[in-house]
């Protein structure tokens, strides 16, 4: 549905028809209000794809009241009643199939006696309370039914014990991730966080998962992860762990070159990790001819062609960009004031005297607020230089970086390096 839409203009850049790939189609619907209320495409086309998506779903109210919209009409068709129908009669019997364990777990005294051990937690439901394997694959079922009528939060409280009882690996992965769309989609983003952290691990730890189905699995954390990062407080220092993370950043190079964008935005708002900046901009390059847009220019410009004027101009588009985001849209003001932070401070790098009154002239201030401004700049910047205030100017001095820092950025070339390769390895060998 969402590749097929027609624009209305601003669609440059626009990313969700590639996000939708690698997204549940409940997270995709977040992405088409958004874009229905900010007008990018054909009011007709977003209806289309909201009906698209919401075909193999039991939100067959939802899709009624969306089909009689566009077209016009209180009638809907046959089909459409025959779901409802069908949607109802399943619901029926699956709240009979699992009735027992559900009022079994609403004791207190039962969840009381659970153990780590999920082979005794199921022994002990057999044994008092004749509750089997049939019971525990109701459960899960129930929730994923009641996930495809978007009750979110009913599906999360449901998937939370069956894990506490599911021994089958595959099963508690998609347990976890019904849990993480559910938990987005409630916007309980602690939650959530919670959620990325055990698929992470449960990903990570598959010890006889093809790199096929791990690359793919990671490449769908890395998308998924995009609405809990921009929203919590301290996502954006999560995203650039996780997307900088050897096997994350390679899931990206391979899968997932348009996320970059994420990446680098995340890394412009927080002052705190510049450290990751030389690594991110050698990945942009690296992946320019697959993936760019406003959003990694810029970083190019300023940081390897050392071009302000192009850096400048790239920033009115990021603008444009950030507005039509639906993850981005909310910090643009932030990614906007710390662009230019970065301009001015690498204008400072690569110029041994700056005229203050001439930068003065260009940040629209007077001269004693510029200097106090650029005193601040070099302070928080760390830059080895020194105002001179009877010549008017602002002397620089050399930069080098420490024994130890290239040590370090040595060791993460080498694990990135050593990832790509054993990944091509092991994927040549299977093939």
């Amino acid at each position: 549905g969402l590749a097929k839409m027609s624009a209305d203009g601003g669609t440059n850049h626009e990313l969700s028809p590639v996000l939708a790939k690698f997204l549940d189609r409940h997270l995709v619907f977040p992405l088409l209000e958004f874009l229905q209320e900010r007008g990018i495409y054909n009011e007709a086309d977003i209806m289309k794809s909201k009906l698209a998506l919401l075909k193999d779903t039991n939100m067959v109210d939802f899709a009624m009241d969306i089909y009689k919209a566009l077209n016009g009409t209180e009638e809907v068709p046959q089909n459409m009643k025959d779901r409802r129908g069908e949607v109802v009669t399943r619901l029926r019997k699956l709240q009979a199939d699992v009735d027992p364990i559900i009022k079994c777990l609403e004791s207190p005294n039962v969840v009381r006696n659970f153990r780590q051990d999920k082979a005794f937690n199921l022994q002990f439901l057999q044994e008092d309370f004749s509750i089997g394997a049939d019971h525990v694959e109701a459960l899960f079922q129930y929730a994923k039914f009641q996930f495809e009528c978007g009750n979110y939060a009913m599906a999360a409280e449901l998937l939370q014990p069956y894990r506490t009882l599911c021994t089958s690996t595959e099963r508690n992965m998609s347990a976890l991730w019904g849990k993480l769309a559910s938990d987005i989609l409630m916007q309980n983003f602690e939650a959530a966080r919670e959620d990325i952290n055990k698929l992470r691990d449960a990903i990570d730890n598959q010890t006889f998962a093809p790199p096929l189905v791990q690359l793919q699995q990671r490449t769908w954390l890395l998308h998924w992860s995009l609405f809990v990062f921009w929203n919590h407080e301290n996502g954006k220092n999560d995203l650039i762990d996780l997307y900088m993370s050897p096997p994350y950043l390679a899931a990206i190079q391979i899968n997932a070159q348009h996320l970059l964008r994420y990446l680098a935005a995340a890394v412009v708002v927080n002052k705190r990790r510049r450290t990751v900046l030389k690594d991110l901009i050698r990945t942009i390059q690296q992946e320019a001819y697959e993936y760019s847009d406003p959003v990694t220019q810029f970083l190019e410009s300023l940081f390897v062609h050392y071009d302000f004027d192009g850096a400048q101009q790239q920033l009115k588009e990021c603008e444009d960009v950030i507005d039509n985001d639906f993850f981005l849209t909310a910090c643009k003001e932030e990614f906007v004031e710390n662009a230019r932070l970065f301009i001015f401070e690498t204008y400072c790098r690569i110029h041994q005297t700056i005229d203050i009154k001439l930068l003065a002239g260009r940040l629209n201030m007077d001269i004693e607020a510029a200097e106090k401004w650029i005193a601040n700049l070099i302070l928080n910047a760390r830059l080895n230089a020194k105002i001179d205030s009877k010549s008017g100017t602002v002397v620089m001095g050399t930069q080098t970086q420490s024994v130890h820092e290239q040590l370090i950025e040595r060791s993460k070339q080498l694990s990135v390096r050593t990832f790509m390769l054993a990944n091509t390895c092991v994927g040549a060998g299977r093939a």
